[in-house]
């Protein structure tokens, strides 16, 4: 008898004891947070982390950090934060290159199983951009002149996998043209080699090729969004152009290891996406050519999966292999 009481002390003690390590939404954050991001210093994703941190260190007197751990495409970052504690003291900040990543790569994460969404901050189109030489001024005439001569023109990328090189292999095959992919080190060797006639075309941010669309050493047909981009109004969408089902954005998005608390979730996602929508943090995304954002854990969590299983797709069915 007296060593089933001593059983049962010790369970209720276990259950006690795991209840009160639970963070409660009423006294977070008690401590910094660490916003763990994966690219170096200077880019789209760190300013984004940045500003995000900066007004959340603001709003609750705590500092949040963001560490940036770059390498491995992004995946470090990743795997850093999916073994850190449940507990809201650990964030991470993932872009749309590793929607891609989890079909390139062979992870030591399950992107859809081992986070937990909390919003999606940003999106960003893209554009399609070509030489002034090439004579289509639509992307239909574009599909056109790629259709009368097979493999006799060529766009470049920022690298094998990346969202450029994706949203080339999206075209032709929604378009069934055939184009020669050129890989580059970087989104501006490539622009460059557009700019100097080497390479025909390339699928660019808006904010990278600002400059040489404005100075008429490029030509943007489309962007690639759904809607047209506030940035660069007056040219059509993909799908205006022609191109039925064809949508992409690059975009990035904050969440927490898996199984942190739901009332941690819910304080975290309500803040941030004040903080989104806040005219100065706009400003600052407008700079990097991106759109806030925000909506719920759930509306994120369903568009990882789906931008997941899209690119799986694609990556599939243009049999890309990474470098």
């Amino acid at each position: 008898m007296r060593s089933k009481l001593l059983a049962l002390s010790a369970a209720l003690l276990a259950v006690t004891t795991a209840h009160a390590a639970q963070p409660s939404p009423t006294d977070y954050p008690a401590k910094p947070i660490r916003l763990i991001v994966p690219f170096a210093p200077g880019g789209g994703t760190d300013l984004t982390a940045r500003a995000i941190a900066q007004k959340l260190t603001e709003a609750w007197g705590q500092t949040v950090v963001a560490d940036n751990r770059a390498g491995a495409n992004g995946t470090i970052a990743v795997d850093i934060a999916t073994k850190s504690p449940p507990d809201g003291y650990t964030l991470t900040m993932i872009s749309s290159s590793h929607s891609v990543n989890a079909s390139l790569y062979k992870l030591p994460y399950d992107l859809t199983r081992d986070l937990a969404p909390i919003t999606q901050a940003t999106s960003q189109p893209y554009a399609l951009v070509v030489h002034p030489s090439v004579a289509a001024k639509s992307v239909w005439e574009l599909v056109a002149l790629a259709k009368a001569k097979p493999d006799g023109l060529s766009y470049g990328s920022s690298g094998i996998g990346g969202l450029s090189h994706l949203s080339g292999a999206l075209f032709c095959s929604l378009a069934d043209i055939k184009l020669v992919h050129v890989p580059y080190k970087g989104g501006f060797p490539a622009l460059n080699d557009v700019v100097g006639g080497q390479i025909q075309m390339l699928f660019s941010t808006l904010l990278q090729s600002d400059a040489q669309r404005k100075a008429g050493r490029v030509r943007a047909l489309a962007v690639t969004t759904k809607k047209r981009s506030a940035g660069a109004p007056e040219l059509p969408t993909m799908q205006e152009a022609g191109v039925a089902g064809y949508e992409v954005a690059g975009w990035y998005g904050v969440l927490a290891p898996a199984k942190t608390p739901r009332p941690i979730i819910d304080k975290l996602n309500a803040e941030i996406v004040r903080i989104l929508h806040s005219p100065d943090v706009q400003s600052k995304l407008a700079a990097d050519g991106s759109e806030a954002v925000g909506g719920t854990p759930e509306q994120f969590g369903a568009h990882i999966k789906s931008e997941v299983a899209k690119w799986a797709k694609v990556v599939r069915e243009a049999n890309i292999r990474a470098e």
